[in-house]
């Protein structure tokens, strides 16, 4: 597709979710490589002009490079529609199901599609019957929060009770996780392609935001270094689980693969980061496609309904 074809094009970035750091960071990365590659293409801020004005404004695409709540979760997509302005990424039902780890998780469950163990925390728990029912360390996060915002690696029940309010801080739901130990993962898709697993090794295997975003000690290995068949059958995992919530265009699922060799789906993101220490990109390259081509092709993609 000729870049002029993709008519006027906005890159939304920022927005008001705890990710809106994140979010400009890859925002303007997307942006620079869309006005590189030619495509009219314009930085938007939701948290600071109504989305009623790309409209007025006349963009007839959107690249959708926001995090989080009130990005990532189904109302902007939602807004998008209304206005019927195609956009990049999953459709309202997708993200909005994507956004809640909790539900999500009983999407999986449902379907046979294996997940760590989880319970639902509320001020009145019983945080040693939590620790005893999934074992220690669990970690302690807000359903519907992404990049570490508000989670908690726990190690002795008594601390329970302070990660559920440091979570809940962030979100009335808090799930605690079981723990499994192993190879953390990512699986990156783009349209029908499902792309080369990423494996991340962080500074004593805490992948926390800092070591996200902003560490030069994180590890990424793409290849990942599993056996070609591992990585075939992880990879068919990670579409199969996106078709279920019903993802499209591209998005990026992360497990755990655990000692005994089974596979542990965590979370399905499906606005994933585009900054330097990001994983789709990563990814793509690893079969050949350059930033900008990425780009490109997902905007391609922008679509309603």
């Amino acid at each position: 597709m000729r870049s002029e074809a993709f008519g006027k094009v906005a890159v939304l970035m920022g927005g008001s979710s705890a990710e809106r750091e994140i979010s400009f960071m890859s925002g303007k990365a997307v942006l620079a490589a869309l006005l590189k590659s030619g495509v009219d293409a314009h930085a938007f801020d939701p948290a600071e002009r109504p989305l009623w004005m790309l409209k007025e404004d006349g963009f007839q695409r959107v690249f959708i490079a926001l995090h989080g709540r009130g990005g990532e979760d189904g109302t902007v997509q939602g807004a998008l529609e209304i206005l019927g302005i195609p956009y990049t990424g999953s459709g309202v039902m997708a993200s909005a199901l994507s956004m809640d780890k909790w539900r999500t998780k009983m999407v999986w469950l449902a379907n046979g599609l294996p997940t760590p163990r989880y319970h639902m925390l509320r001020a009145g728990s019983d945080w040693n019957a939590v620790a005893g029912e999934l074992g220690l360390p669990v970690f302690v996060k807000p359903a519907r929060e992404g990049s570490s915002v508000g989670a908690t690696k726990v190690e002795r029940a008594a601390d329970l009770r302070a990660a559920w309010e440091e979570a809940v801080k962030h979100d009335p739901l808090v799930l605690a996780e079981q723990f499994v130990e192993g190879e953390e993962l990512t699986a990156a898709f783009l349209g029908d392609q499902a792309l080369p697993l990423v494996r991340i090794v962080a500074p004593g295997g805490n992948y926390d935001w800092q070591n996200k975003y902003f560490s030069d000690e994180t590890q990424y290995y793409c290849p990942s270094g599993l056996p070609e068949s591992a990585e075939e059958t992880l990879q068919e995992l990670v579409m199969d689980c996106a078709r279920l919530l019903g993802c499209r265009g591209w998005g990026r699922a992360d497990l755990i693969l655990g000692r005994e060799g089974k596979p542990y789906l965590l979370e399905m993101n499906t606005s994933p980061g585009m900054t330097g220490h990001s994983l789709v990109p990563m990814a793509a390259r690893a079969v050949g496609i350059g930033f900008e081509d990425l780009c490109l092709r997902i905007l391609e993609q922008a679509q309603l309904g």
